[in-house]
This record gives structure tokens, sequence and C-alpha cells, in this order.
């Protein structure tokens, strides 16, 4: 038995293997404090860049270069005006600001209190207001005017005081030094921001405080960015091939790059992201390829445990988690998530978490969203079958009891009905290429209301659920990979876990994965089960079974699910997913070198790569740039020159440990040095991006970005989002602490790895490949991953050699014992998010 949940509320599902379409929540829209060393960003993006191509036709020399851009730009920033104004309204009202709307009263209480005291603290303001005012023929009204004139200066007060705020946040969110604090201390300056932020941050901050003072993303200069870029490419590329990229670009600076910056720098003046929104449109909304395995990415629960055995118990709790989340949302009541426990991040893409579906169009796909209110139900989809689960009820229309929800749930799985011949493989049109989806779609929606109905319900669903008929629960390594491929893919398996299959575009991994955490620390840590696996409480037969959605689907609709299902069956059988649980050291070893994880975890990968192909490749990472407003990701290029010389000594029996270990070193400072960066903004991959489009968007050919969008990323990494302290604690509850998610390879002939840190002993890796690809196989570059773990910890004094690797069970007591390792004489200091 098995639950897949799909976040948020969508029904781009793909079909199973087994032929269940739809049984995955794969294609829909759909925390917090917690540890992060090093770059935490996105899973499935990579692909999606490496396969976006804007190709608009060139045009000739002359004025009207400018126009199709300048419309463009302009209308980014009406755009990112017109979300600003349109979320003020109800960041006050819920007092997401410095100065919330309490205070304001407070203000308004206190001056007129002080005119009853016969006090003026507006030193003549209000008088000089009140003089100001007509004359509204109310002299029978004593003090009318006056009143009136203290509630402007009043309101006046509030807004400078509030504008003041906001000014002094921005100032102090600019400071970086404390991304280059040594870990375990904190310079004076470091100290004092801190204490400023704390202070300006009011009492209680909530989840959008900071939206309006977070700094927005700084354009690099294009001298910059081509080096960079360059020196990121030199390790694969021979001399005569860099001599000739190399030349190229000088042509580009003196070239196309000055008129193509200027317009950029136009962007970032006027739109509140120069990136965000074009990222979002040209790499996710307008790529026309399937989601499934392609864009979506996927998050499982817990390792090996399962809370209980009842598939409509887990289900219960996880829609009632779910559901008291997103009301927790509309209050503003999530802590905003934060670096170093205070800087705090963008907080935009929780905006549409729930009651939003990817909907999808001929040359784009659109996000649909609709407010809370008017989204009080799920969708289920058990055995090709579709429900309406009403989420609310009651006289005053209050969330349903986990215990009902689970005795809606089991109606559903008790009902024995059979789907009908059309409806039984529908959702697989959500996994066909978007163009084909988005012409059925068409059709229903042109259809008469039994065709438009059910689409409606499904689109303007909170979240989708998948219920699916699967065998009973296994501890092997093998059931981890069912797993995985299950819950990206589906091939009918889950044995009794939960799986969260999120759609890209709006938002990064980060955002949905708090939410899960959330939601498993509460289905376990606080919902809880009865003794008999039941959801706690008591069931209320007076409530109504679940709606059953009846479809009539016009003749080209039914003549396309066929093809869809077809196509998505092959996607699924060509994904290979496999996960590694290693468990020999983790956070904690790390830490005591002095080397932050991600920088340790990517030089493994190098070393991996490089005995699993014989070769080095085009690395991706990505990094979180939320630090700015709207902010999403930028990438880091970890196969740089001193990763490279680093993996060729570990691979030369010539050279000492001691030899290797100062080249790593060297190698870890330059990927840190590369984090920070993007971390700053001043990354090279999104710039460049940017610069590529607007080229396309004047139509002015630039072989050098041409080039540089040819590249193929046969490796992609992301560190998925860690635990957060709050809600988890390793030590007491191993077993109850989520493993993170994966994604898709980037390239058909590479490898897509995630990994998350577990505690301070354990690393778990996610890894994937394309079975049709000759070069790939994902077990074994599991098996080359946990070896170059190992060899690269012999460095720093952990015995890793060949009598370890037998006995996994006492290199991991070893790891947690503690050793001495060699440490780095300086080392940056982890972040915490």
């Amino acid at each position: 038995m098995g639950v897949v949940v799909k976040v948020p509320g969508g029904w781009d599902v793909p079909g199973s293997e087994e032929g269940w379409a739809g049984e995955r929540g794969a294609g829909g829209e759909g925390q917090c404090v917690v540890p992060f060393p090093g770059p935490q960003g996105t899973m499935a993006e990579a692909r999606q860049a490496a396969t976006f191509r804007l190709d608009l036709g060139q045009g000739t020399p002359g004025r009207r270069w400018w126009n199709p851009a300048l419309k463009e730009v302009g209308s980014a920033g009406l755009r990112s005006w017109r979300r600003s104004l349109a979320q003020c309204k109800d960041d006050i009202l819920s007092g997401a600001c410095p100065a919330g709307l309490a205070s304001g009263l407070f203000l308004f209480a206190a001056i007129q209190g002080s005119r009853f005291m016969q006090l003026d603290p507006s030193l003549g303001l209000v008088d000089w207001i009140k003089a100001s005012l007509p004359d509204w023929g109310v002299r029978w009204l004593p003090g009318f005017q006056g009143a009136v004139a203290a509630t402007i200066f009043a309101g006046g007060l509030w807004t400078a005081l509030l504008l003041t705020l906001h000014v002094v946040l921005r100032l102090l969110l600019r400071y970086q030094g404390w991304l280059s604090e040594p870990r375990g201390t904190l310079s004076l300056p470091t100290r004092s921001w801190l204490a400023l932020v704390r202070i300006f941050s009011g009492r209680r901050p909530t989840l959008y405080t900071y939206q309006r003072s977070l700094p927005h993303l700084p354009l690099p200069s294009t001298v910059g960015t081509v080096a960079k870029y360059l020196e990121s490419v030199r390790p694969l590329l021979s001399d005569e091939d860099f001599q000739a990229l190399s030349s190229q670009a000088q042509v580009f600076l003196h070239t196309e790059a000055p008129r193509l910056q200027s317009l950029l720098g136009l962007k970032a003046w006027w739109a509140a992201n120069y990136v965000s929104d074009w990222w979002g449109e040209y790499v996710y909304l307008r790529s026309r390829s399937p989601l499934l395995g392609n864009s979506n990415f996927y998050i499982l629960d817990f390792l090996s445990v399962a809370p209980t055995p009842l598939q409509a118990a887990r289900a219960g709790n996880a829609v009632y988690a779910m559901m008291r989340f997103r009301e927790q949302l509309g209050r503003g009541e999530i802590e905003p998530a934060t670096l170093l426990g205070m800087r705090p991040l963008c907080s935009a893409q929780y905006r549409q978490m729930f009651n939003t579906t990817r909907i999808p169009g001929v040359s784009g796909d659109r996000l649909y969203h609709v407010r809370d209110g008017c989204s009080r139900h799920v969708v289920v989809l058990h055995r090709g079958r579709f429900f309406r689960l009403g989420t609310h009820g009651g006289l005053g229309g209050h969330l349903l009891s986990p215990r009902v929800l689970e005795q809606q749930l089991q109606y559903i799985l008790d009902d024995s009905a059979p789907a009908q011949p059309t409806e039984e493989h529908l959702a697989a049109l959500t996994a066909a290429p978007r163009a084909l989806w988005a012409q059925a779609r068409a059709s229903l929606q042109a259809g008469d209301r039994s065709s438009k109905a059910p689409l409606e319900v499904v689109e303007g669903a909170a979240f989708f659920v998948c219920l699916e008929e699967t065998p009973g629960p296994s501890r092997t390594s093998p059931e981890l990979d069912e797993r995985a491929q299950s819950v990206l893919v589906g091939t009918g398996h889950s044995s009794g876990h939960m799986g969260l299959n999120v759609e890209h575009s709006w938002a990064d991994t980060p955002v949905p994965s708090h939410m899960w955490e959330a939601i498993l620390a509460a289905e376990c840590f606080e919902l809880g089960y009865a003794a008999d696996g039941h959801c706690r409480g008591t069931p209320n037969p007076t409530v109504g079974p679940p709606e059953r959605l009846l479809w009539m689907l016009p003749e080209e609709v039914a003549a396309s699910i066929p093809l869809a299902l077809r196509e998505a069956q092959a996607l699924a059988r060509d994904t290979d997913c496999h996960i590694l649980p290693f468990t020999h050291f983790g956070r904690g070893f790390t830490r005591r070198c002095r080397i932050p994880g991600s920088s340790f975890v990517q030089l493994a990968l190098q070393l991996a790569r490089f005995r699993d192909q014989g070769s080095f490749c085009l690395t991706y990472e990505a990094c979180v740039t939320r630090s700015f407003h709207e902010g999403r990701t930028e990438t880091v290029r970890p196969c740089t020159v001193e990763a490279c010389a680093f993996v060729r000594a570990m691979e030369d029996p010539r050279l000492t440990d001691a030899q290797r270990l100062a080249l790593f070193q060297v190698a870890a400072e330059k990927h840190w040095a590369l984090c920070r960066a993007a971390l700053t903004g001043e990354g090279v991959d999104r710039h460049l991006f940017c610069l590529y489009l607007v080229s396309q968007l004047l139509r002015l050919p630039s072989p050098f970005l041409t080039q540089v969008r040819a590249e193929r990323w046969k490796l992609s990494t992301s560190q998925s989002a860690t635990h957060q302290p709050q809600l988890f604690d390793p030590a007491s509850h191993p077993d109850y602490v989520c493993c993170g998610g994966g994604f898709g390879p980037a390239d058909d002939d590479g490898y897509g790895v995630s990994y998350v840190f577990m505690g301070e002993s354990m690393v778990t890796f996610h890894i994937s490949c394309r079975v049709s690809s000759p070069d790939t196989d994902s077990r074994r570059f599991g098996q080359h991953i946990q070896d170059a773990m190992l060899d690269v910890a012999t460095l720093f004094g952990l015995g890793a050699g060949p009598s370890t690797r037998a006995r996994p069970g006492e290199a991991a007591r070893e790891a947690s014992r503690g050793p001495e390792p060699q440490q780095a004489p300086s080392a940056p200091r982890d972040l915490e998010y």
C-alpha cells in the first residue's frame, strides 16, 4: 500500500509502467531554520536549462533591434510592480511587515490619547493639518476636524516608520561578511549586524516580514562573468579549443556584450529580479518536453520505518497536516527561512505552494492559482478513478479531522467500481509532450458541461493525492530504488510509504522540502496513530462519501490517450533510480575536518565520475539565491582546475596522502569560493542565460553565447534541503528522518545525483540515469561514490582502506566516535538554512 501526494494541486501525472495512468502526482504545481552546509537549491532544473532553446529569428541592423527587447523588459517591470502592489494589502493586514497593523492602531490610539490629555507630540503638525482641512459643515460635531488631523498625522507617522524600517533592513541585508567567517567564531561586525537585524525585524517576524526589505539581485559585469566562464571550462578543453573559445569571447566582449548588458541593466533597475521571471517563463513554462522524469522531482519520507500499515490512515493524517499547513501559510504563521539563523531568505515561492496548477499551452504553459477560500477540496486518484474529497465541513466550515478524512479515503479504497475504459488512462495525457496535452485539454474545455466540470474540480484542488495498490513493505536496498522509481516516474510500488512529486516551475526544492518535513513531523510526533493503526479520533457517519468525477471525453481526447500512455511508459522504463544510504560518516566528520560538507561531497563526486567514465565533464550544482528578492537559483561549476588536479593525484600512486590532502584543501577552498560567488549573485550561468535571451530578443546572433548554450551537463548535482532541528532529532529518533529526494539526469548519457546529510553520521545519495545509455549505470556509479567518499576520508585519518570497506559498521562506529582528523588550517563557516 502507498500514498503519493502531489504538491500543489494540479493533475499533471504520468502513467505507470503497469498501465495505471495517473497513479502519480508528477506534474502539478506544488520552513523554518535548518542547518545547511554549502549550496542548496533545486533538483531537476539542469535538464530544463540545458534543453532551453529560443530562436526568434535574425533581424537586420537598425533601430528596430531594440523594440522586442524593450517591450519584454517593460513588461517584466510592470509584472513585478503589479505583483508587489497586489501583495501589499495582504501583507499589511496579516502583519507581514516589521511594524504591523497592530502597531499602527497603537500609534493612532496614542496620538488621540495625547490630544485628550492636551499634549501635542506632533510639535504643532496636527494643528497645521487641522487648519489645512476644508470646512465640511460639521461645526455641530466638536473635535471632528482635530480627530481627522490626528488620524492623518498618525497614518503618516506610521508610514514613515514602515519606510524607515524597510530602508534600514534593506541596507543591513546587503552585508555579506558573514559568508567569510571561520567556523566557530563571529567577528564584531557580524555580531553587530545580527543584533541590528534582530532589532529592526520586530518582535515576531512572520513569513513575509522581510520580503520588501530584501536587496535586488546584483548584475555582474560581462568582463567578470566571461572570465569566470572561461576558467570553468579550462579543464575540459584542449589548448587549441580553449584558445579558440577565448578569442570568440573577446570578440563578444567588444561587439555584442555592451548592447546586451545595457538592456539587461535596465531590467535589473526596473524589475524586482532580472533573472527569475525569465527563468520561470523560458526555461520551465515554455519547455515543450514531457514533465515526467525531466522537470519534476520527488521527495520520499523515511528510509525504512512506516508509522502505520494502514494506507487510508497515513493519507488521512497527511491530508490533514497539509491543509493545516496551508492555513498557517495564509495567516503568515510559518517562520521565515533564514541563513545563519538570522539572514532571511525570499519567501515569494510559498505563495503558490497550494491551489496552483500548471496549465498546458501550445507554445507555453501558465500557472493557475486560486485563493485558499475557493479551494476546499483535494482530488484523489485510485485505480484510474478520480474523486473529489471535501476537506472542510460542518456549520463553521472547519477542517475535517484526520479520522474523518481517513474514513473518506477508506471509502475510496473499498469502492470496487471499475474505471471507465476512457477514464482509466486519462491522466497519462499530463505526462505527454506539452503541446499534445494542451490540445487535449482545449478539446475538454470546448466540450459541454459534463467534460468541463471534472476538469475544473481537478485544476481547482488544493493538491492531488494518489492511492495505489502495492505489495507489502520490504526493507531491502532494492526496495528503496523501487520507491524512488515509483514516485518519480511511476512503477506501482510504494511499500507502505509516502512520497511527494513536485512540478518545478513554481518553486525550487527547499520550499516543498520544508513543508514536507513539517508534514512528516506532524504525522509522527503530533497527530500520531491509535494502537490499531488508525488515526486518532472517531469517525463521523454523517459525512457523505467523496464524489466520483465522471468524464465525458470527446473522441479526439480519447484518441490521444494511447499515444500519451505509450510515451509515458517509455520514459518510465528508460529511467533508472538508485538510492545509496552512506552510513560510514556524515556531517559530523566533515565538520571535524573543517571542510564544508558540500565541498567534501562534490570533490568525492568528481573522483567517482572520473573512475566511472575515465574523464572529466561539465558539472552542474544548484545553489540558492533566495537571499535576494524573488531569487531562485544559480549554478556552481564544481569541475575546476583544482578539483581535476586533486582527482589526478588520487589516481597517481607516486604521490603521498599528505600531497593529496594539500591538493584537496586547495580544491575545497576553490569550491567554496565559487559557492560564495553564487550565493552573493556573482555567478556565471544566470547572467549568461539572460544575455543569450536578450540577444535572441534583439535578433542579434552571438556565436559565443550560442556555444555556451550548446554545453551538455553530464553530471547534475544538488544538495537536498536538510533537516529542521526543531522538528527532527536524528540522535533520539534516527529512523524518523526524511531521506531527501532526487530527479532525472540532465543529459541522456549522464547522471543526476542528489544528496542529503541525515544527521551527523549519514549521507543519502539519490542517483539516476537513462537505461538506454550504454555509458551509465546508477548502481555502478553508486559504488564509485561510496569508494570515493571513503578514499577521501582516508586523507583525514579515517581508516577507509579495503579492510574498513569490508566492515561498514565498524567504519561508522569509528566515525561516530569522532577521530581527530587532520584539519584544514582555515575553514569557511557552514551555513545554517
